[in-house]
């Protein structure tokens, strides 16, 4: 098995826990478990980002974290623009190579609809969640 493989399972093993922490914690919500969706809309508003660069970092973050979408392609992206109505960046591919550039976003090794696929590093999981702000 070579190196790239054991990154490949780490990977999917990683998002299997994020995946079943999110379920746990939802089971910890209320005797249901079910709370109400927070739309792509709402979470745009709610991080406030000005710049096409962050607006698709947020939109990769909510894909991950609020739709388990992971890895994901441009056309998820896309779709997620379309569905908080707004405006897709005039070039969203830019957006995302410069994500990569600051470290918020890595190019994945698995294909989608024979599309490059990406996910969030650590890094950019973090500051969507601190709403941009300098970390203290």
């Amino acid at each position: 098995m070579s190196s790239d493989d054991l990154v490949e399972i780490r990977r999917s093993i990683e998002s299997h826990e994020r995946r079943i922490s999110n379920l746990e914690n939802m089971m910890k919500e209320g005797p249901t478990g079910l709370t109400k969706a927070l739309s792509i809309k709402e979470f745009m508003i709610e991080k406030q980002p000005t710049k096409d660069l962050d607006k698709t970092a947020v939109a990769g973050y909510y894909l991950e974290h609020y739709r388990n979408v992971s890895p994901f392609n441009i056309r998820d992206l896309v779709d997620l623009f379309g569905e908080a109505r707004e405006p897709i960046p005039n070039n969203i591919n830019d957006a995302v190579n410069k994500n990569i550039e600051k470290g918020l976003i890595m190019e994945s090794k698995q294909k989608k609809d024979k599309k490059k696929t990406w996910t969030l590093t650590a890094t950019g999981e973090r500051i969507v969640e601190n709403g941009f702000k300098k970390d203290k």
